[in-house]
């Protein structure tokens, strides 16, 4: 009863928060950005949080994404609506493309694996120029306020579309983990020969995960498009600002955990933006240099992530 009472209260206030900041102001955008990054996180945890197998090339299809729903909206007048589910399409063809030739790897090999793929598709975006622009970029085409276009006047239905989107990929990954899929990519993580010893099915199961979390990913890159209305290639493929900063939400607030991914970006998305406002103006680099202690303390007070302090600190 107090837990579903909780839940209330928590849907409530997060109904209500949109009304209580300024419709197009900093802190609603900020806001927006954390669930969306929260959401991103939660896929990337689909595949690495639940099978061990930590991936850095997620950016590849975050940009697939991107690129798939503004071209199509650019040239054929697509809804963006539209455009999310032919992105989750590449999104997943992509995942498994990649998936195959690396399922056998294994640690710092399959990461390294993963990073070229992403840095592929930045390499392959910025020479592409006529159909992705190049390093010039492509813009969102501007329009009237529209439902069917995904623009509004406010940054309020944004958060609503960002909050719904953290819903979905937390369902999808609750759903899994819970599953007996879930219970062979746990096997997977903690001993991949003795589980396939067992009579699991490595492959099938690492090919799986990895084509839901591509997929939801590459949607993901659509909202993110629709969203800031412009991106070049070294900003949807960007290894630092997606493939890791997603991986660090994770792990900062919990891998393998459905509520891990929104704790890190609560606390990194925000003194990210607090750094950046508040230091670079002192000293070039002084933010990073800032942010990235709060990191490294996170990291060495509990290597676990936020979520497991909590449950010792509650113990």
């Amino acid at each position: 009863m107090i837990r579903i009472l909780l839940i209330a209260v928590l849907a409530l206030g997060l109904a209500v928060l949109p009304w209580l900041l300024p419709a197009q102001g900093y802190a609603l955008r900020v806001v927006c950005l954390v669930l969306l990054f929260a959401a991103m996180s939660q896929a990337w945890n689909i595949a690495a949080g639940l099978s061990g197998q930590i991936s850095l090339g997620h950016a590849g299809f975050f940009g697939a994404g991107a690129y798939t729903s503004t071209l199509l909206l650019i040239h054929f007048n697509l809804s963006p609506w539209l455009g999310l589910i032919v992105a989750g399409l590449v999104g997943a063809a992509l995942a498994a493309l990649i998936s195959l030739p690396t399922m056998k790897l294994k640690g710092h090999y399959f990461a390294l694996a993963t990073l070229a793929f992403g840095e592929a598709m930045r390499v392959i975006a910025n020479s592409w120029t006529g159909v992705t622009g190049g390093p010039v970029g492509v813009s969102v085409p501007f329009a009237e306020p529209s439902l069917a276009l995904m623009q509004f006047q406010s940054l309020r239905p944004y958060f609503y579309i960002m909050l719904a989107a953290l819903i979905v990929t937390c369902i999808a990954f609750q759903r899994i983990r819970t599953s007996a899929l879930g219970l062979r990519l746990r096997a997977l993580k903690n001993h991949a020969d003795a589980a396939s010893s067992l009579g699991v099915d490595t492959a099938a199961a690492k090919l799986f995960a990895s084509t839901v979390s591509g997929a939801l990913i590459a949607m993901l890159g659509v909202l993110y498009a629709q969203f800031q209305f412009f991106f070049d290639p070294d900003t949807a493929f960007s290894l630092a600002g997606i493939s890791i900063r997603i991986a660090l939400i994770a792990i900062i607030g919990g891998v393998g955990t459905v509520s891990g991914p929104l704790l890190g970006a609560l606390l990194i998305l925000p003194i990210e933006e607090a750094t950046n406002a508040y230091l670079s103006s002192h000293a070039a680099g002084l933010s990073q240099i800032v942010f990235g202690a709060i990191l490294i303390a996170v990291v060495i007070l509990q290597p676990r992530g936020l979520l497991h302090l909590w449950k010792s600190r509650r113990r």
